[in-house]
């Protein structure tokens, strides 16, 4: 399947001021994003960006990109825009790899897009893996997600679902294999007309709720294609010790 990562990379960051432009062994952050990208089968690779600095950094190490509004809500609203300037037709796929992820693995990348070929009723496909321990499971930063037969999302929740009723602990893959409860991974693929078509989408009571932006697909019936991945991916990077984390692998390549 034919498909375009656009790498959405937002200056603003109360916790990495700059976050985009951090240097990651040689290159900025989004650059290593990027280029981690152009591993994937991909035949284009656009960086959506609201700042000048980031569109100077990327056409110094050749990767394409382009200038968007800077008053934004979302990301999606961001990747909406980035398809009307790239003249994208709606039944293109497109690929969401976030400007924060300098590790992500090719492969998932591919999945994404793959998913939304095998699922025509889905607008949207993404990832998920299995969650290994109770701490994860209790944790409401980590975004869980339970699937019907057809490995399409019914929900999105920072709560701990499902819920094992007659066990004493939670639903883990240990206690019941078949039933393993999933941890979300915010790469998603879209098909191009549902893109420019959420922006206009009423958010939904539960997007506000659990501030989770995909809700609002599933709330005005829009069907989530979720590939799980048999193990976990490199985390991205939120806070300082993670940008040490990533100095420290990207050090160690050298």
């Amino acid at each position: 399947m034919t498909f375009t990562v656009i790498v959405p990379a937002r200056l603003a960051s109360t916790r990495l001021p700059n976050k985009p432009l951090a240097n990651l062994g040689g290159a900025p952050m989004v650059v290593r994003v990027a280029e981690r990208a152009r591993l994937s089968s991909a035949s284009r690779v656009v960086v959506a960006t609201d700042s000048p600095e980031v569109m100077a950094a990327c056409r110094t190490h050749n990767v394409e990109a382009l200038l968007t509004r800077s008053d934004h809500a979302t990301g999606s609203d961001r990747l909406a825009e980035a398809c009307t300037a790239l003249k994208l037709h709606d039944e293109a796929c497109v690929v969401n790899v976030q400007g924060d992820e300098p590790l992500i693995e090719p492969t998932l990348i591919d999945a994404c897009a793959a998913l939304l070929a095998t699922h025509p009723e889905c607008a949207i496909s993404t990832v998920a893996h299995a969650i290994t321990n109770t701490a994860d499971f209790h944790n409401p930063n980590v975004v869980k997600v339970v699937l019907d037969a057809q490995q399409r999302a019914l929900y999105f929740s920072r709560a701990t679902i499902p819920w094992w009723r007659d066990g004493s602990q939670p639903l883990a893959p240990a206690l019941a294999p078949q039933h393993a409860a999933l941890r979300h991974v915010g790469i998603y693929g879209y098909r191009a007309g549902f893109l420019r078509r959420f922006p206009t989408l009423e958010p939904s009571p539960l997007e506000q709720l659990e501030a989770l932006e995909q809700l609002r697909a599933l709330w005005h019936g829009e069907r989530i294609a979720v590939h799980v991945s048999p193990h976990a991916p490199q985390a991205g990077v939120d806070t300082p010790d993670d940008l040490v984390r990533v100095r420290a692998w990207f050090a160690a390549q050298r």
